[in-house]
């Protein structure tokens, strides 16, 4: 029997180009099924067959799992330590013990259950190898047909691999029926009950870097390269190129002789239209570029918030924004800057405003007259640091300030600053311990909250996620979180 055993083994793995082991596993839970129905206790009892890879020989064993006194739930495969010690001395909490039992026969196992077992692990295996194969390619542009549509999402043949490109992986408004050859990106693998399933999708970013490297070969040579992407899928999309090689134009290559390259995208696309944009290490640059067509008049960079105000002029204001905000949307995600669009006149006014508030700032600590201010604020100085600390030769530069007068500023500004740093101290020695030890808060929240007034669990809870985003500079969905943290005690009161 042992000699059958191996034969059909051998016999299996080469059919199905699985490994020996992989048949060896199936037969093992075959006979382990087959012994369980022999003893028809099928739902409880635990069975393990160990088949000796090299003879066939096979031994058979029922396994209880070591719990705790108060947790035995199913004693037909769970025993107590106390029971468990009794035949191995070395048991344990979670450990298993085994005890050999009677083997079924080989020629005598249940045919059906047997061949079940076999074929469900031996497709499984399969399955894997295909799926192993195909990620061995490291290609992950998928060329496929549709085999059917079920419930809105399309089934592609891959091969001999079946992959899902769900609904909304689907470019909005294109048709595609059973039968059409198309071309998607490969996601991500979900591996589910029934096995490892592709999931595709038309939509995102990298699905048109890799139209675009397949278009232009100069990509592939390296001569070229695509640094970001950003789409609105079926209506618009941009890329950032660059050049690797400066007698390459890279916007001309991608485009193509009569932009026969960038139409070919297009078309796989449903018409999307793609910019092609120079992609550039100075991000004012880079953001100037994104947002072509337009214009760009100046650009102011907050670094703090990551962001820019881009200025334009009135008539070129609509190009910057585009339609339904689609423009400066896509510039913004190409370049991970937030993007700010404003006429001149606005920036004016803004700019206007800025300069008011450091003027009043300047006349209330440092006790200087509103020309004086004017000055400073007309110099470049936006803060109490940087009057206090900027080099002195810088300073007497400036028309109308003597040495004196200098040094006298700069003992005021640093007097203001201490100032500050004291009452800021005793705001946060003011925050109640019940808010200081909240999780989520650490001691630069904890000051910027004390120097907004908010002291104790219940300040923090009353704010809104905007007010907690304007003092911190969080992101929203920590923000919601940290709210909802603080009104916990609420709820359980």
């Amino acid at each position: 029997m042992s000699r059958e055993i191996l034969l059909l083994v051998d016999a299996l793995a080469s059919e199905k180009n699985v490994s020996r082991d992989v048949v060896f596993s199936a037969l093992e839970m075959a006979l382990a099924s087959a012994t369980k129905k022999k003893f028809h206790n099928e739902e409880d009892m635990d069975v393990r067959v160990e088949i000796d890879r090299l003879t066939g020989l096979y031994s058979t064993f029922r396994c209880w799992t070591v719990v705790e006194d108060d947790l035995l739930e199913v004693p037909a495969r769970e025993v107590t330590l106390e029971e468990a010690r009794e035949k191995d001395p070395r048991a344990e909490i979670g450990s298993v013990i085994e005890e050999p039992m009677e083997a079924v026969e080989f020629g005598r196992i249940g045919a059906q259950t047997a061949k079940q077992v076999i074929l469900q692990k031996i497709r499984d295996a399969e399955r894997e190898q295909l799926l192993s194969d195909f990620l061995a390619r490291s290609d992950n542009m998928v060329l496929g047909t549709i085999k059917r549509i079920e419930r809105g999402n399309a089934v592609v043949e891959v091969g001999k691999l079946e992959a899902v490109l769900p609904r909304d992986q689907m470019i909005p408004k294109e048709n595609l029926r059973v039968g059409d050859r198309a071309r998607a990106y490969l996601m991500r693998i979900d591996r589910l009950g029934r096995g490892p399933q592709l999931v595709l999708s038309r939509t995102c970013p990298e699905f048109l870097v890799k139209l675009f490297e397949l278009e232009v070969p100069e990509i592939e040579e390296g001569l070229l390269e695509i640094k970001e992407a950003a789409r609105d899928p079926g209506m618009r999309a941009k890329i950032a190129v660059k050049s690797n090689d400066p007698r390459v134009d890279p916007q001309g290559t991608c485009i193509g002789m009569r932009g026969s390259r960038v139409q070919a995208v297009t078309q796989e696309l449903s018409g999307e239209r793609v910019d092609i944009v120079l992609w550039s290490p100075d991000p004012a640059q880079f953001v100037i570029n994104a947002l072509s067509p337009a214009e760009v008049s100046r650009i102011m960079i907050d670094e703090d918030n990551h962001a820019m105000d881009v200025v334009v002029a009135e008539d070129q204001l609509a190009f910057a924004i585009g339609r339904g905000g689609q423009n400066v949307r896509l510039a913004a995600e190409l370049t991970g800057w937030n993007i700010n669009i404003m006429t001149v006149e606005e920036a004016e006014e803004k700019l206007e405003a800025e300069d008011a508030v450091v003027r009043q700032l300047f006349v209330d600590l440092l006790a200087l007259t509103e020309d004086e201010a004017a000055t400073l604020v007309q110099e470049g100085f936006t803060s109490l640091e940087e009057v206090a600390y900027v080099p002195i030769d810088e300073m007497l530069e400036i028309e109308g300030f003597d040495e004196a007068f200098v040094n006298d500023l700069r003992s005021r500004a640093r007097d203001a600053l201490l100032t500050q740093a004291i009452a800021t101290e005793e705001k946060v020695e003011s925050v109640e311990d019940e808010l200081r030890n909240l999780e989520g808060l650490d001691a630069e929240l904890v000051r910027k909250l004390a120097e907004n007034g908010v002291v104790t669990r219940d300040d923090l809870a009353d704010l809104a996620v905007d007010d907690l985003v304007d003092i911190t500079g969080m992101e929203a969905e920590p923000a919601r979180a940290l709210i909802m943290k603080a009104r916990e005690h609420w709820f359980a009161e």
